[in-house]
């Protein structure tokens, strides 16, 4: 019994030697360090999300059909192309059309997808001013930045370069853009002039001017943009006094424009049939015309009062 039981065992310690013998050997050098580069597959979403682009790209580019175009995506700081940000709108248009469809109906439901492209509009304008306000703030630093360079010894090309790497966005962005163009064999004045004119700011605008005129006539171009710095932020300070003393009344014109759609809301809620009269008789349409006509030349009117120019 003993001798049949060590047999046994010798058999089974036999039987594991071979297996481990033959199976693969565990290595030592983990998969993701042996492959690098092994990529994820990509979910369902991102399949048909990418399969959706393609479509529409192709489309947009037989037809000819531009959109919102690049420098439009461009100036609002966004890295889509026009295929992503289209269907980015689609997908945006199919759930206010569902919010729609669930709140008020077929009318509304076309509403919202109708008014989807002109809110992608709005948001692009909203960006790209925005970003424009944020390039013309950091003004002053990028002058800081390329006057040092140039009292260091560095020529206006390397001064850019300095100040690509080291401003932030959307300055760095907008100096990358020029020191990329200007090593493709465009001219450097050319590029600086493009980027006053896709910022519109006039201060950029001096900027160009100055390095032009040192360019042709010669001397200290780090004097020049310190003196150019130093009118620049004065102007700003100018600009911040006029803008506190004009917010009042920007605020009173917001409120008198806001007033008659208030009231409107305020009688509707608290006596729903008082307002009936003016939304289903005639006269009350023609009240309705020719408030929206005043109030239209009203806005205009206290929009140039407000609206200063500097």
């Amino acid at each position: 019994m003993m001798f049949t039981a060590g047999m046994g065992l010798v058999l089974a310690a036999a039987v594991m030697i071979i297996v481990m013998a033959f199976l693969p050997r565990t290595p030592e050098i983990s998969l993701e360090r042996r492959r690098p580069y092994l990529e994820k597959s990509d979910s369902q979403l991102t399949r048909v999300a990418g399969s959706a682009i393609g479509v529409v790209e192709g489309f947009l580019s037989r037809r000819k059909v531009r959109l919102f175009d690049r420098d439009s995506l461009e100036d609002a700081g966004l890295r889509f192309s026009q295929a992503d940000f289209f269907v980015l709108v689609m997908a945006g248009a199919s759930v206010g059309a569902l919010i729609g469809l669930l709140i008020g109906g077929p009318l509304l439901a076309v509403l919202m997808v109708i008014l989807a492209p002109v809110a992608a509009h709005f948001i692009l304008g909203f960006l790209a001013g925005k970003r424009r306000a944020k390039f013309s703030d950091q003004l002053g630093d990028t002058l800081q930045l390329l006057s040092g360079s140039l009292r260091a010894g560095h020529s206006i090309l390397r001064a850019i370069d300095a100040a690509s790497s080291e401003s932030l966005s959307p300055t760095s962005e907008e100096m990358r853009r020029v020191i990329t163009e200007t090593s493709l064999g465009r001219d450097l004045l050319i590029s600086l002039n493009d980027t006053a004119e896709r910022m519109r700011s006039e201060d950029f605008v001096w900027i160009t001017q100055a390095i032009q005129i040192n360019r042709e006539v010669g001397g200290n171009l780090a004097e020049v943009l310190d003196q150019v710095n130093e009118t620049i932020r004065e102007r700003n300070e100018i600009k911040g006094h006029i803008r506190a003393l004009a917010a009042e009344g920007k605020f009173s014109a917001y409120i008198l424009m806001a007033m008659p759609f208030g009231i409107v809301l305020i009688l509707t809620f608290a006596n729903p049939g008082y307002m009936d009269p003016l939304f289903t008789q005639p006269l009350g349409w023609a009240m309705i015309g020719a408030s929206a006509v005043m109030m239209t030349i009203g806005g205009l009117w206290m929009r140039k009062i407000i609206d200063l120019k500097f």
